[in-house]
């Protein structure tokens, strides 16, 4: 969800699939409150930190728990997998309870996994705390949009939702590649145990500010069974899927590729993983002003430089700053990817807001861990250089797809 996602949605009224605004769907009245929107960005930094952790710490902890890399990768797919099941389960099964409560249950499960994964003797027991992992990130981000909904003025919609994704970018941009540089010096557990660290910050903020939210009246399994029917959004899911699939069967290795491949020492990772960061950021920045200019066109060109990118990336061995400009498109592609698919899914169902999140969430987690696993196995069979050049044309065929169908458009 983006703040381009909210403002089609706050502008339009029906779309042959239901009416109101966000705040009619979310639930009763709430007293806005800022400072909880804040205490979901930090909530939503300490997930990304740590989902993503792996990923840049890779090869130490398959080094150091005696697996290959392909199967260590797969602690990001059990996460992801895990996290789609809940992300569509858990606001419809736990849909009386206050959402503070459990918004506070699911930060503590967090730091339980991060400390589990800093103590784990063992690769099982690395994956059962990665499962806790899961369940936090689903149920957190499903319902992170539509809380964010009840705490801001309906007017200011856009301005809250910016606030939460802030959590995301400097996670992607600072938390992440710091972890990479902490994992030379520290090692890869101390680097999780400062992830639980994090979580236990998070979680302390939110029992100050997040006030109590009653459960809506959109909590159930109708608006969701209701918004599966609607083929423009099962399209963009599948796209979604296909191009989310792709990049995740790259980035998930991009530790070996970028040294073993790239010719990166590995204290070099941590700048790669700083560059493709900001290339996130430059992309968001882009895609929401042509999105809502011209969301065919910002369908098509995104998906398609991210599949370009990762391609050449696979192609850069011996050239550091080439390696790093394709880093950098690869982040802006990507980075841009969210906002795109968001506002195809605000304007296809504007009224139900909450069960867009929750598939949104749990169709994205599935890409991921179908890419880790996907990319696992090529990483292992065929070369990482083979997983990401077909990570690339996954996205690319996603963007054909997807850009070839009429977008939804405002009513």
């Amino acid at each position: 969800m983006t703040p381009h996602e909210a403002t089609a949605t706050q502008d339009t009224g029906t779309n042959g699939s239901g009416s109101g605004s966000p705040s009619d769907s979310a639930g009763p009245a709430q007293k806005p409150s800022w400072a909880g929107v804040a205490s979901l960005s930090v909530g939503v930094f300490a997930l990304v930190m740590a989902e993503f952790l792996p990923a840049s710490l890779l090869s130490r902890v398959a080094a150091d728990l005696g697996v290959t890399e392909g199967v260590a990768g797969q602690s990001v797919a059990i996460t992801a997998i895990v996290a789609a099941i809940s992300g569509i389960t858990i606001p419809v099964v736990l849909s009386r309870m206050d959402r503070r409560h459990l918004m506070l249950i699911l930060s503590a499960l967090a730091v339980v996994s991060d400390v589990l994964v800093a103590i784990a003797p063992t690769y099982p027991i690395l994956l059962a705390a990665r499962v806790l992992l899961g369940i936090a990130i689903g149920g957190f981000w499903a319902l992170a949009i539509s809380i964010t909904a009840r705490l801001v003025p309906a007017s200011k919609l856009g301005l809250g939702l910016t606030i939460v994704n802030v959590g995301v970018t400097l996670a992607t941009v600072a938390a992440v590649p710091l972890g990479t540089l902490l994992g030379e010096i520290w090692g890869w557990r101390a680097v999780f145990a400062l992830a639980a660290g994090v979580g236990i910050i998070a979680m302390v903020i939110q029992f100050f500010a997040l006030p109590s939210i009653l459960a809506g009246p959109s909590s159930g399994f109708r608006p969701l069974i209701q918004t599966l029917r609607s083929r423009m959004v099962l399209l963009c899911l599948f796209t979604m899927a296909l191009m989310g699939a792709g990049h995740f069967a790259g980035f998930t290795y991009i530790r070996p590729a970028a040294t073993e491949v790239g010719g990166l020492a590995p204290e070099q990772l941590a700048v790669l993983l700083l560059v493709y960061g900001l290339g996130i950021v430059g992309g968001n920045l882009i895609a929401g002003p042509l999105a809502d200019r011209t969301l065919r066109i910002a369908t098509l060109i995104f998906p398609l430089i991210l599949g370009l990118a990762m391609i050449a990336f696979a192609d850069m061995g011996g050239s550091s700053v080439l390696l790093l400009i394709a880093a950098a498109l690869w982040g802006a592609g990507f980075g841009a990817l969210p906002t795109v698919i968001s506002t195809w899914l605000a304007r296809a169902e504007p009224a139900r807001l909450e069960s867009i999140g929750g598939l949104q969430t749990g169709v994205f987690q599935v890409a991921i861990a179908l890419g880790a696993f996907i990319g696992g196995l090529l990483v292992d069979g065929a070369g990482v250089q083979t997983a990401f050049v077909l990570g690339g044309l996954a996205s690319i065929l996603g963007a054909i797809i997807l850009g070839a169908v009429k977008p939804p458009k405002l009513a």
